[in-house]
């Protein structure tokens, strides 16, 4: 009997995986050639033979293999082929290393396949300028005469896949109102098996604005311009951070950090919140100990439609009682595609601090980072557990790329894919000890809302997005991430 065999082709213009009216949700398949094969109710698999790269002008092939799923001389069933060309596709994507992947059939040599793997590389340097007022708003910063004395500027240097291992160097050099310095370094694939890598980090700083306690559900500020402290710093930091990696398949990875920190804060700021560090302290040095365990299996990380991904944190802060803190925090995200274009997607997180007696430093919960309700941007809420879960429906309105070719960053069409969506997010914050104007915590939270996301190269992701919370208030909130 003659069997047309058809195989699976991956093509995505951006890492968004937008080509035109097709994207990798709605896969293209390809009719090769037709091949005859003996009758048969277990047909022969086939054997991958050679796999042809192309494109990899920095990025190391072996870092390239890692992706995959098969290797050459793997023994292979058709169906498992087409599964394992769509992951291939994926976990190329999601290293964040290109642009643009393709992942086909190059041909056949009787049951031999050889794979064809296409890419273009991100653009990997950006030293970027820095200069940014310190006051929350251009407003405020009027109100100061626009004084250069209230400006942070310098030099933010950041280089991906440096030596093309998907290693990454950062540096940052901030001096003005505030001053930071900070270099880095990322290895994940050290040794010969690609399993196993390190990282380091020295990290200082020093901030005349910080922030001492919360009051009203907001966090209260203060600066050494309003306490005429001129020239001094209420808050120093020193970190040296060192990190261990250990990746030992495709989809789950394991990160070893041991930290040593050393903080200082003016007594200006222990007059504000004497609990800021156990027993006023105004200096506190302390090792920190983290494993964080993630495992990863969806089609696009910075935007995930389908797939699941889960994360683990355990951290020990602190030997003594000057600095005593077990955390434990959970988060997970499942995406599904419900109907053609349509999509349904839950976020949960959830973090539990032991003993429930801790100082300020360590009671920063709901609405740092990503732990947040949507609508309820605006607050933040101290507490040592806490949970929240986002459910999001999703539908694709838009799908397109504009000619605009700029091959330094790889890219040589800008698509932009249009998600409307109606939103539905709950949560908790238990505080042993708040503060009675903190009127948030130790209640039951809730938000609702409509909005649209743009998503386009680099990671870029804007949100624009009007919520309702439950104390009666609504509006619109503005949210940009992107990779740069």
């Amino acid at each position: 009997m003659v069997i047309f065999l058809t195989a699976l082709f991956f093509n995505s213009t951006a890492q968004v995986s937008l080509s035109g009216p097709q994207t990798n949700q709605d896969s293209l398949v390809n009719i090769i050639k037709p091949i005859k094969i003996s009758p048969s109710n277990n047909p022969k698999p086939f054997i991958i033979g050679n796999i042809y790269i192309t494109g990899n002008k920095k990025t190391k092939a072996y870092i390239i293999l890692r992706e995959l799923s098969f290797k050459k001389g793997d023994s292979i069933n058709l169906p498992e082929l087409v599964k394992a060309f769509e992951m291939g596709h994926d976990r190329l994507i999601n290293t964040l290393l290109f642009t643009n992947v393709v992942v086909s059939l190059k041909g056949f040599r009787g049951y031999i396949v050889d794979v064809q793997i296409d890419l273009n590389e991100r653009w990997y340097i950006f030293p970027l300028p820095y200069f940014h007022p310190v006051d929350r708003n251009l407003t405020v910063w009027q109100d100061k005469g626009f004084s250069l004395s209230r400006v942070n500027y310098g030099l933010k240097y950041t280089q991906n896949n440096f030596s093309g291992r998907n290693d990454n160097v950062v540096l940052w050099l901030i001096t003005g109102y505030s001053q930071q310095a900070e270099i880095a370094y990322d290895q994940p694939y050290a040794d010969k098996s690609l399993k196993h890598g390190f990282g380091f980090s020295v990290i200082y700083s020093a901030n005349k604005e910080t922030d001492a306690t919360t009051k009203n559900n907001q966090q209260y500020f203060i600066n050494a311009d309003t306490l005429n402290y001129a020239g001094k710093y209420l808050s120093k930091q020193f970190s040296l951070s060192l990190r261990y990696y250990y990746r030992p398949a495709l989809k789950t990875r394991h990160t070893f950090r041991l930290n040593f920190n050393n903080l200082k804060i003016d007594s200006a700021v222990t007059v504000y919140n004497p609990d800021f560090f156990t027993s006023a302290r105004k200096e506190i040095f302390f090792p920190e100990f983290s494993y964080q365990m993630d495992y990863t299996n969806v089609d696009y990380v910075a935007y995930p439609l389908k797939g699941v991904s889960v994360g683990a944190l355990l951290l020990r802060r602190g030997i003594n009682t000057d600095m005593n803190l077990w955390q434990l925090s959970l988060q997970s995200t499942e995406s599904a595609e419900i109907a053609h274009k349509t999509y349904f997607s839950t976020q949960n997180m959830a973090t539990l601090k032991l003993p429930f007696n801790q100082p300020f430093y360590n009671q920063q919960l709901f609405g740092y980072g990503n732990f947040y309700l949507r609508g309820l941007e605006k607050y933040v809420i101290d507490g040592v557990a806490g949970f929240t879960a986002r459910n999001t429906f999703l539908r694709e309105v838009a799908n397109f790329s504009l000619p605009i070719k700029m091959p330094f960053l790889g890219l040589y069409r800008v698509p932009f894919r249009v998600m409307a969506k109606v939103f539905s997010d709950v949560g908790y914050v238990y505080n042993n000890n708040p503060d009675p104007s903190n009127t948030l915590s130790k209640q039951f939270l809730y938000t609702e809302g409509i909005g649209i996301d743009v998503v386009t190269s680099y990671d870029f992701v804007f949100r624009v997005e009007y919520s309702f919370n439950q104390l009666g208030q609504n509006g619109l909130f503005l949210h940009i991430h992107n990779d740069f």
